[in-house]
């Protein structure tokens, strides 16, 4: 089975492209989408800026999950008979509390292997693969933070509205601590597709990589 992983380097919406894939999968099956966020006052109206580009393309069913308030139970059954998954954007070590370390990681991983697409957004993509990699502008201590991800795709290194918080030093730092080859600095509004843990296809403003002591732009 295929597995389709979206990673975004900032807020929704979904880009034009990867919107379009990402419902070309989740189509296969009549359930609704599944959203997990981490709760903050007014999610409700932010929820369009996830579904809109979604719904415009005839995607019309969607389960609302904010964290940590939504019980367990319910969210492991929404993900059971779900089409695809989005992981929201926000505290990206709240993410891992609330996600990563809770029993929902393995409903996800399993979802993830048997088919259905996975985005994440901002610290969505951030907890995507096992290593979560945090930029000292991401956290209250403003100091390199690495924590366990959710392991959809392994042996890869992600940075996250990368020039616009002008991070190569943190992906630099990530990449030198943890000597993994493949990495991706994304900015806002660009995302990479990853079909079976290999990159598929790109599309935004900027995807960068380091590569023999070089950042390289990714076309």
């Amino acid at each position: 089975m295929d597995k389709h992983l979206f990673l975004f380097g900032g807020p929704p919406p979904f880009t034009e492209h990867m919107a379009k894939q990402f419902v070309k999968q989740s189509l296969t099956t009549n359930s609704p989408v599944s959203i997990l966020f981490v709760e903050r006052e007014g999610w409700e109206q932010y929820m369009t800026r996830y579904t809109q580009a979604l719904v415009d393309l005839e995607l019309s069913e969607f389960n609302y999950l904010p964290l940590p308030s939504t019980p367990i139970e319910k969210i492991d059954n929404c993900l059971q008979n779900s089409s695809g998954i989005i992981i929201g954007g926000g505290n990206t070590n709240l993410y891992a509390d609330y996600i990563v370390e809770a029993s929902i990681s393995g409903t996800i991983r399993e979802r993830y292997e048997s088919g259905i697409p996975v985005a994440g957004f901002s610290a969505g993509a951030l907890i995507s693969p096992d290593l979560c990699v945090i930029s000292p502008k991401d956290n209250e201590q403003n100091e390199f933070q690495c924590r366990k991800g959710l392991g959809l795709v392994s042996d890869i290194l992600i940075a996250v509205h990368f020039t616009q918080w002008n991070d190569e030093i943190h992906l630099r730092n990530a990449v030198n601590k943890f000597n993994i080859r493949i990495n991706y600095g994304l900015d806002e509004n660009t995302c990479i597709y990853l079909l079976n843990g290999n990159l598929e296809s790109v599309e935004g403003t900027g995807i960068y990589s380091l590569e023999n002591e070089v950042i390289r732009r990714i076309n």
